[in-house]
């Protein structure tokens, strides 16, 4: 075996790492993730995720945890309520049966119907759990935020923020959009969509957006108009977590000096830039327990490629990031985890700089078909016809 007697070392522990950690160990290798977060009490930011048929589904299901994920699923989170800026309801998944199995007229020309497939969706921070409680005692290193590493002897010494240091064999990172790790891999620069989104969360969204959380039926509500979208959709813990997604010049916000940690400048913003949406929405901006975290998108050329090494690779965002218009970001991470996780252990490569090239041109070309849909997803969302588009795939699709 390619790992027999070496040291895994995954630097990071979103649903990426998490999942290859598992499915590593169910191989009997010996592996460790260094993850930042103090420890497994750490607020979860981010939306529900859906996982996919081809990718998140088919992780779960050889990690053995497919039963324990249902268990956790949320029903109502994958339901949604589209509506135009004046709050008005255009389509309402609540009131509809909608069949999994059926096929959406010329699928492979609209890159739109990817959003309105049926998946199940589970809080981050209950697939997070699921995952964590999986491994074996004392995977995970806490606390570990990576700096630096350096090779030592066929593998690399680790060096981290809390002054500690490990050696590894093979490193992988899946330390996301923000990856230290790759660029030790590669030096190609991401580029930026167009498209920025300001995220906010509200916390106990019942008492602080009242209106909103009722109308969100415990499920996502859709909101398009004036080539700009609001998504929102509430978690199980009672918050309400919002996008504001529109098209904005790169260095828009630092030109205009945009203070996220202002609530009340981000609603003068939005009242500005968002002149034509209806007052209903201004119920995301009045609560006291609100956080906004600017999100401009970017994502790697379609072309990219690196020089494969015997003893480090990268997966999830941190190989391939792109923004969220077709919802792969975590569903592309697992299903790198898989790859990897196979290629590594199959039997198939006579050394590790085989396995890994096999997988790496695996998921550049994989990742590459992806970012062409979800750009062309992120055009279709702020175009002018967005709503008409978006609800005609939503009909066909039940």
């Amino acid at each position: 075996m390619l790992l027999e007697n070496k040291q895994v070392a995954i630097i990071g522990g979103g649903m990426g790492g998490l999942i290859l950690a598992r499915l590593l160990q169910l191989q009997n290798i010996k592996v460790k993730v260094y993850e930042r977060d103090l420890n497994s009490k750490v607020r979860v930011q981010g939306s529900p995720l859906d996982l996919h048929e081809d990718s998140g589904l088919i992780a779960m299901e050889k990690a053995n945890l497919l039963n324990e994920f249902y268990k956790n699923i949320r029903p109502n989170a994958s339901k949604a309520r589209i509506v135009n800026q004046n709050f008005e309801l255009k389509f309402d998944e609540h009131t509809i049966q909608k069949t999994a199995s059926k096929k959406i007229a010329n699928a492979n020309q609209d890159s739109l119907q990817d959003i309105s497939k049926p998946r199940p969706e589970i809080d981050r921070s209950e697939l997070r759990a699921i995952l964590l409680n999986s491994l074996l005692a004392e995977t995970i290193v806490w606390n570990s935020q990576f700096l630096s590493m350096e090779k030592e002897k066929e593998g690399w010494r680790l060096f981290f923020k809390n002054e500690t240091s490990a050696y590894a064999d093979l490193v992988i990172g899946a330390d996301g959009a923000s990856s230290k790790i790759r660029s030790y891999l590669s030096d190609q620069k991401p580029l930026y969509s167009g498209i920025t989104m300001i995220e906010g969360t509200i916390y106990n969204a019942k008492e602080n957006a009242p209106k909103l959380f009722e109308f969100s039926n415990g499920g996502k509500v859709l909101a398009i108009g004036n080539e700009q979208n609001i998504m929102y959709g509430t978690k199980g813990d009672g918050s309400l977590m919002f996008l504001l997604s529109s098209k904005i010049p790169e260095n828009w916000i630092t030109e205009n000096d945009l203070d996220f940690k202002d609530n009340q400048k981000i609603f003068d913003w939005f009242i500005a830039f968002y002149p034509n949406w209806s007052p209903e929405w201004h119920e995301l901006f009045l609560s006291k327990e609100l956080h906004f975290i600017p999100r401009p998108q970017f994502y790697f050329p379609q072309n990219q490629s690196w020089e494969t090494q015997d003893n480090l690779t990268i997966i999830g965002d941190a190989a391939h990031r792109m923004p969220p218009f077709a919802g792969k970001g975590a569903n592309l991470a697992m299903l790198d985890a898989v790859e990897l996780a196979d290629f590594l252990t199959n039997n198939q490569s006579s050394d590790l700089k085989t396995a890994i090239s096999f997988f790496e041109k695996q998921m550049l070309a994989r990742a590459a078909a992806a970012l062409e849909n979800t750009l062309k997803n992120g055009e279709q969302l702020h175009a002018s016809n967005a709503l008409e588009k978006l609800l005609s795939l939503f009909s066909k699709s039940v």
